[in-house]
């Protein structure tokens, strides 16, 4: 299983009755499988798992293992705010042919989220699971941070083989990479800082971007690995205002907004999030025409 390279974590796809669009994200993902990309996760933040009920989840997983390729590996979003649901949501994930599982830290009892308690919650679930382990750090959704004093705990773990740090705390990160054993894959969640966490040491990128423009996402991947860092960099800060508004400014509704700009409709947000202002349209179609200039 590759765990280096761009991944995208792809939306869900709802209808005008609110209810998980299959035929959207069929057609979504006959565009995606033809790119460049390493492989997809579903059922992550940016895939509204938050939002969605058990059932919903499995036809999602079911649906999204017949589109993706052998060769691809596809991830598959199990966190839950319980130990116990989260093994139960990995069970089935791995039942319906997830290759691995990216479990966000649990957040709703934030104070007593301590090392102990993740480094407990983490080793239940990769001690039950079927399939490889994906640690999944999101602070600025979660409310709490998987520190690298947690991570090189968990590490240890056999059936834990990696992680996505979303967040762009470059020393954090680099905690994160030394921290943790060689083959412990570190993969950034940020696409505003994808080539600085590249030089950090990470793997690659779990990002958002890569749904919308994963030409420009992996070929930033390849001039680093190539040891072009001038190009790199250039590279890194022209997509960076396209980065920087699906990420911290829309987030979900961004990506959602900008996709339909770039010809793939996945619908709009599921409430009680909002679809994007017009403002914020206008914008995201700047910024896409400023990364169709860019040359891959």
């Amino acid at each position: 299983m590759d765990l280096t390279g761009v991944f995208a974590p792809v939306p869900t796809p709802f209808d005008d009755q609110d209810q998980v669009d299959t035929r959207r994200l069929r057609a979504a993902f006959a565009r995606w499988v033809n790119g460049p990309l390493t492989g997809f996760v579903v059922l992550g933040s940016n895939g509204e798992a938050a939002l969605m009920d058990e059932d919903e989840s499995d036809r999602v997983i079911a649906l999204t293992r017949e589109a993706v390729p052998s060769g691809r590996t596809f991830l598959v979003g199990t966190g839950r705010e319980s130990t116990q649901g989260a093994i139960k949501a990995t069970k089935r994930a791995a039942a319906l042919g997830a290759d691995a599982v990216l479990v966000r830290t649990p957040g709703f009892f934030k104070s007593q989220m301590t090392n102990d308690a993740f480094v407990r919650h983490y080793t239940a679930v990769a001690d039950a699971s079927p399939v490889p382990v994906l640690l999944y750090n999101f602070t600025a959704v979660t409310g709490v941070n998987l520190l690298p004093a947690a991570v090189s705990r968990i590490a240890t773990h056999p059936n834990v083989i990696g992680m996505k740090e979303s967040g762009g705390d470059l020393a954090q990160i680099t905690d994160l990479v030394t921290g943790t054993p060689q083959d412990f894959r570190v993969l950034s969640g940020s696409g505003s800082t994808f080539y600085p966490s590249l030089c950090a040491g990470v793997d690659g990128g779990i990002l958002a971007l890569a749904n919308v423009i994963p030409d420009a996402c992996v070929r930033l991947y390849e001039l680093f690995k190539k040891g072009k860092h001038d190009e790199a960099r250039d590279l890194q800060q022209q997509i960076l205002p396209l980065a920087k508004l699906l990420g911290s400014v829309y987030g979900v509704a961004g990506l959602k907004a900008a996709l339909k700009l770039a010809g793939c409709d996945v619908g709009v947000p599921r409430p009680p999030l909002a679809p994007v202002p017009e403002s914020g349209v206008a914008a995201l179609k700047e910024a896409l025409a400023a990364c169709e200039k860019v040359a891959v």
